[in-house]
């Protein structure tokens, strides 16, 4: 099984894929004018802003939904795994893909509002409904809600539960049987009350959870800030062959920072755009701000967060392709992981077990928030493919095969955990990033769009017709224009009427 696992990933995550990430989110960046950059403010404020309504989630509530997604165990282990076999230097090129990939996330969250439907009283979207609408190619948009479906429900939630467990187990010496008959009771109590509990959930628990963590992390910095300038400059020259020592693996910090990132941040996987069309907002390009800062508010704070306490105690080993060490501090027989946070806590706060109970209790709200919406992006793709029927039963199943799935990477070997997750991720990165490239204008029109009516002092509303953009219905047919405040939407309704 794991060398089959392997041979896939090998293909899904080739050289050329890894570099095709980097190219499309650049790509994305110089066509919006690194939107990025120029509407940081707009990101912060727009999180604020909006409420939740019978048919939607409120702004804060779809970031954090996303959040959830994107703030997972890849926060914690996946920084260790990527300075454990790519050096200090895949730490910059985790910084990198999430700069650039927020022009990404925001493309798709965008076009995921474009393209939303309100569907069984709920908004739904995501890319199997903008791939089908966008392009017009249906199989297209059913290829991606199986993909997505298998990869939520089965695949990928065995690497969230799987952290879970072993850090449970090596803090609390808790059986991991017990630990996954514990997760699938209190998932079990909020995915069945469907997305307005997780939602409530998540807005809760998110902000704890990144924020404490945060903390904890600012500490271990103080207590080593002399090895500020020393860490930085390792991890500039390290991401450009430029250390001695890490000079010869630039390839692999290169590989893992961004594959690691990728998996992380989830820019461009197809995952973030799902709770952006769940949100109440007047503008498609609102959501998309917002969803590009939540890619900022994974990486550049939280896995910065994780490589900070790491490389600022040098808790780490760095192992070359050839298995030979560069750096080996804790022991040879100690695998990349959250040990690496685990060491780096204790060092500086030399309480008996509370590093390990620290990274434990932190990877179980955000690896358990992470599987709570891989269950919302697996219920909508449900919902896309049984549009029209009843889809009770599938419903109940897909919720059965998650909670089986999560029980069982409780239980199963970490190697093989992450070799799954890195298949579903491949499958719908491959797949998401194809559509987004052919989609891209209708987002592009939407910016240009909210671009203009800021300028001209107006809270910017989304007319699909005015733009020349097909197949957005939901914004034709059922939104209320009639509730803004924007004269040239109003003038253009009464234009309609009076024809």
């Amino acid at each position: 099984m794991q060398a089959f696992v392997d041979s896939l990933n090998s293909v899904l995550w080739s050289t050329p894929v890894i570099y095709i990430c980097l190219a499309v989110g650049l790509l994305f960046s110089i066509l919006t004018r690194f939107l990025q950059v120029r509407h940081i403010k707009d990101m912060v404020l727009l999180m604020f802003q909006g409420k939740s309504s019978e048919a939607g989630v409120s702004s804060f509530q779809a970031l954090s939904i996303a959040l959830s997604g994107r703030v997972g165990t890849g926060n914690i282990a996946g920084v260790a795994t990527a300075i454990g076999f790519g050096g200090p230097g895949a730490v910059f090129w985790m910084w990198a893909i999430a700069f650039i990939g927020a022009s990404s996330a925001f493309i798709e969250s965008t076009l995921a509002q474009i393209y939303k439907v309100k569907q069984d009283g709920q908004y739904r979207g995501g890319p199997a409904y903008y791939i089908e609408k966008g392009t017009g190619m249906k199989w297209y948009g059913i290829t991606f809600a199986f993909a997505a479906l298998l990869a939520m429900s089965l695949l990928m939630p065995g690497v969230q539960a799987n952290s879970i467990a072993l850090g449970l187990d090596n803090a609390f010496g808790i059986n991991p049987v017990i630990t996954g008959l514990g997760l699938i009771v209190l998932l079990a109590l909020i995915i069945f009350g469907g997305v307005k509990r997780i939602a409530t959930v998540a807005q809760v628990v998110v902000p704890f959870m990144a924020v404490g963590y945060i903390l904890v992390s600012l500490v271990i910095i103080a207590f080593n800030i002399t090895e500020l300038p020393g860490v930085i400059a390792l991890i500039f020259k390290s991401a450009f062959a430029l250390d001695s020592a890490f000079g010869g693996i630039v390839g692999m910090a290169i590989a893992w920072g961004v594959k690691r990132g990728i998996y992380s941040n989830e820019a461009g996987q197809g995952t973030g755009p799902h709770p952006a069309a769940a949100a109440e907002v007047s503008h498609p390009a609102k959501q998309g701000l917002v969803q590009a800062f939540s890619v900022y508010i994974d990486t550049l704070f939280v896995c910065s967060a994780t490589a900070f306490m790491i490389l600022f105690t040098g808790m780490y080993n760095t192992q070359a392709p050839d298995e030979t060490f560069i750096v080996n501090q804790l022991g040879s027989d100690v695998e990349p992981g959250p040990v690496f946070t685990q060491a780096a806590v204790e060092s500086v706060i030399p309480i008996p077990g509370f590093g390990s109970g620290f990274v434990a209790i932190s990877l179980l709200f955000f690896a358990f928030t992470t599987i709570m919406a891989y269950y919302y992006i697996a219920e909508t793709n449900i919902a896309y493919l049984t549009r029209g029927k009843s889809n009770k039963i599938p419903m109940f199943l897909v919720k059965v095969v998650l909670l089986g799935a999560t029980f069982y990477g409780s239980v199963k070997t970490a190697t093989l955990a992450w070799g799954l997750g890195d298949v579903g991720l491949g499958i719908m990165v491959w797949l998401n990033l194809i559509a987004i490239l052919i989609l891209a204008k209708p987002a592009l029109l939407a910016l240009k769009d909210y671009e203009e009516q800021k300028k001209q002092g107006l809270d910017p509303v989304f007319d699909p017709v005015k733009l020349g953009i097909k197949n957005a219905d939901f914004w034709e047919n059922e939104y209320k224009h009639e509730d803004s405040p924007n004269p040239s939407v109003l003038g253009k309704k009464d234009q309609n009427l009076n024809s």
